[in-house]
């Protein structure tokens, strides 16, 4: 089980937004992530639950930040239900997208087990939810998927398998790169992996 911390920054000047201390594993419905985070100051700041099926769906996702709470899963595309910090008024919303994203690392190897993409793959269209900081506020978008490279490494334990994917935003054609490796993110931006206690999982073959 995969357990560490990885730091977060603003994409735009790198200001630090503080860490997300997180655990991993796959399971018997596919795969669960669990994650605090913390503000530089090392204030609480919320909290991701997602859970996908076995063909990286995501069945079950909780998140918490500035008081605010969404519930979400796939159905009949994706629908959630948002609740303001009173705890009074609460919003369903449901959109004909696969999946869900966000600033959570957990959201890019969500995106990565559901798409399966191979280097032989063509660029693949998805349509994902994201929930905005700091107050998860939902917003659909698409983005293009490309595995660019696969690069085995050798470690004192087993091979270390590094995907290099291209990702880009199709409403303003900017572009990124996100390395993985199993179910851990290495570097996306805005996102570094600071810590790792124990090796990543790796998902079954297909």
């Amino acid at each position: 089980m995969p357990r560490g911390h990885y730091s977060l920054h603003d994409t735009h000047d790198h200001t630090p937004l503080g860490e997300e201390h997180f655990h991993c594993a796959p399971g018997p419905s596919g795969w669960r992530y669990v994650s605090q985070r913390v503000a530089p100051s090392g204030e609480h700041t919320g909290s991701v639950d997602l859970t996908l099926d076995e063909l990286g769906r995501p069945l079950r996702l909780e998140l918490n930040a500035a008081s605010w709470q969404v519930r979400a899963g796939a159905l009949d595309g994706v629908t959630w239900v948002r609740t303001d910090p009173t705890g009074v008024h609460a919003t369903e919303g449901n959109a004909p997208a696969h999946a869900f994203t966000g600033t959570s690392p957990a959201f890019l190897v969500a995106t990565a087990r559901l798409l399966r993409l191979t280097p032989a793959s063509p660029a693949t269209r998805v349509r994902l939810v994201a929930f905005t900081d700091p107050v998860l506020a939902p917003r659909t978008l698409d983005q293009s998927w490309a595995l660019l490279n696969r690069e085995t490494h050798t470690t004192d334990n087993a091979p270390l398998i590094v995907d290099e994917y291209q990702v880009t935003a199709l409403d303003t054609g900017e572009q990124h790169t996100v390395h993985l490796t199993g179910d851990v993110v290495l570097s996306a931006p805005g996102i570094e992996l600071e810590n790792l206690e124990s090796p990543p999982s790796t998902f079954p073959s297909d």
